[in-house]
């Protein structure tokens, strides 16, 4: 039932629910990918994405901008912040790898299994996180409301899939300035503005 609800939502926007019967079930659905556990969120992202409508994307802020204002679960906050203090200084282009990376981890059975999962693996130990503004004793606070309307929509845009492979299934990235020790034995696949962008040596459900 669940199923059909969500396609009803995706595939059939214009129609009437009062033709479809269906209004209920719709909002029930949106209120339950609010809580949706998440063991269950790579099977939502593995149903969302195909059904995406097609979308030219030019990588650019005028795209950007011309999006409506995003919003979503908290999986999709949480890759909106994620954006926001990881690469909210990169072009359009290099925010959308840097976004595949972390759903590429969700799908990925050797990290965890949602958004927010993934984005908070390691927090609470400092430096030892995998996102670094998670744990580097700052307090994250949003300063630049236009940056990160932006970051926000390129968030929903990832999710829902409408961009195409950018990063050849990379689970991992730094910038130009550093040179971690991994980055020498994992795979460089793409350089997207000042990120360079890896996966590991062995095959993952994203490669």
């Amino acid at each position: 039932m669940k199923t059909a609800a969500l396609a009803a939502a995706v595939l059939l926007p214009n129609v009437s629910a009062s033709d479809t019967g269906l209004s209920s079930l719709i909002e029930h659905e949106q209120a339950s990918l609010d809580t949706l556990p998440g063991s269950q969120f790579r099977k939502y992202l593995t149903y969302v994405q195909p059904k995406a409508r097609p979308v030219e994307v030019t990588y650019s802020r005028a795209w950007v901008d011309e999006r409506p204002k995003a919003e979503g679960d908290q999986n999709w906050q949480c890759l909106a912040e994620a954006l926001y203090f990881e690469a909210r200084g990169e072009t359009v282009k290099g925010q959308f790898a840097v976004a595949e990376v972390i759903l590429n981890r969700v799908e990925s059975s050797r990290f965890p299994d949602s958004v927010c999962g993934v984005i908070n693996q390691g927090t609470g130990r400092k430096y030892q996180c995998q996102f670094t503004y998670t744990c580097d004793g700052h307090k994250e606070v949003i300063a630049e409301k236009q940056a990160y309307a932006r970051v926000s929509k390129i968030a929903r845009a990832a999710i829902d899939g409408v961009s195409g492979s950018l990063t050849d299934g990379a689970t991992h990235y730094h910038t130009t300035s550093v040179n971690p020790k991994w980055a020498r034995v994992y795979k460089r696949t793409a350089k997207i503005g000042v990120h360079l962008f890896y996966r590991h040596n062995y095959r993952t459900a994203s490669n």
